[in-house]
């Protein structure tokens, strides 16, 4: 019985150093007193204020530079190289002859061709009198003036076997390196030079599928070469009509000026297609844009203290948001401390001259 008694005693003793911390504190001692909740201390945050400022719908893409003209110069015929004017890195005109292949034989032809020509015209003559006095029949001076034009075509076989010696720049443009030197003997299959030109330049590029329907001739891009200083402009003039089924990208080709002549064709370029420009748009940080049910809402700053502001968003970029509708230029946007956040809450700006517009 003793050790019974003992037992629970004991027992008595444990439990009551257990409660004893919870009934000391659950009874606040006399004269303490909680804090009032309007003594709450405001939650710094940071914020933007929101301005009206140029917005661009854009897309990051990789392109090459291309030469507006450019061709391979070979010659039509084949034989010896007789005279050679090609200079490499010379300008040349549209027209120009370049090269002359040795045509000694095919003029000698031209000159048989022509006399037997001028002989044919002078016997068309001479049978033309002849018929109008009825010296001859109608008929036998019908296969004279055959005979005249087969000589005219005869001529004019040769003179066009000439031309094909000769060796004249297409366009206006500027001569590469030369694989060829006087006395060369070639063949079409002869590569002679190149042919460029890059007063203007054209930019190859290709955009995802699912942008193909927003890209239109005329839209503006911006690009930049390796190894050249600046960003270039250019205008999107053409575009292929079909989707490529093995990258499922739309090919989409641009001019760009190149009066110095900075950009050379094949060059590896970093292009930024310009799908629309909205001169005047607000836009905040896509990290203080909250989904919400029903859309969308952004913490504005107004006396001190954060509201929820109900916001219609547009273009979203990678880091910045357009606001259509619940914004007006010169409001405060929190942009920190949002899961801290509710409507009424006291905030406090960090690095904000309180007087500023917007922040009052």
């Amino acid at each position: 019985m003793i050790k019974r008694i003992l037992i629970g005693a004991g027992l008595l003793v444990v439990v009551a150093l257990l409660a004893w911390p919870k009934l000391r504190g659950g009874t606040p001692a006399a004269g303490a007193t909680q804090p009032a909740a309007g003594n709450q201390a405001p939650l710094r945050v940071e914020a933007v204020v929101v301005e009206p400022q140029p917005l661009q719908d854009r897309l990051v893409t990789t392109g090459t530079i291309l030469a507006n003209e450019e061709v391979e110069l070979r010659s039509e015929a084949t034989g010896r190289i007789v005279h050679l004017a090609i200079e490499e890195g010379r300008r040349v005109q549209a027209g120009e002859l370049l090269l002359k292949v040795n045509d000694q034989e095919l003029q000698a032809q031209l000159q048989q061709a022509r006399l037997r020509l001028r002989l044919a015209e002078d016997r068309v003559q001479r049978q033309r009198q002849l018929l109008e006095k009825q010296g001859i029949s109608q008929e036998t001076y019908d296969a004279t003036v055959n005979e005249r034009d087969v000589q005219r075509a005869a001529v004019a076989l040769i003179e066009a076997q000439i031309a094909r010696t000769e060796l004249r720049a297409p366009f206006d443009g500027l001569i590469g390196l030369r694989y060829v030197s006087e006395g060369s003997y070639i063949s079409p299959s002869t590569r002679i030079a190149t042919l460029q030109d890059i007063g203007t330049v054209k930019l190859e590029f290709s955009i995802p599928e699912r942008h193909a329907h927003r890209v239109r001739v005329g839209n503006r891009i911006a690009f930049t070469v390796e190894g050249v200083e600046g960003t270039f402009e250019g205008r999107i003039y053409a575009y292929e009509p079909r989707i490529d089924a093995a990258t499922r990208t739309l090919r989409l080709r641009a001019r760009a000026a190149n009066p110095q002549g900075r950009l050379l064709p094949g060059a590896f370029a970093r292009v930024e297609v310009v799908f629309e420009e909205i001169p005047d748009a607000l836009t905040v940080p896509a990290i203080a844009v909250i989904p919400v049910l029903g859309g969308k809402q952004v913490f504005v700053y107004r006396a001190g203290r954060a509201v929820e502001q109900p916001v219609e968003t547009g273009l979203r970029l990678e880091d910045q948001v357009q606001v259509v509708a619940g914004l007006a230029p010169g409001d405060t946007v929190i942009t920190s401390g949002l899961l801290q956040l509710r409507s009424g809450l006291p905030v406090e700006l960090a690095g904000f001259d309180l007087a500023a517009p917007g922040t009052e």
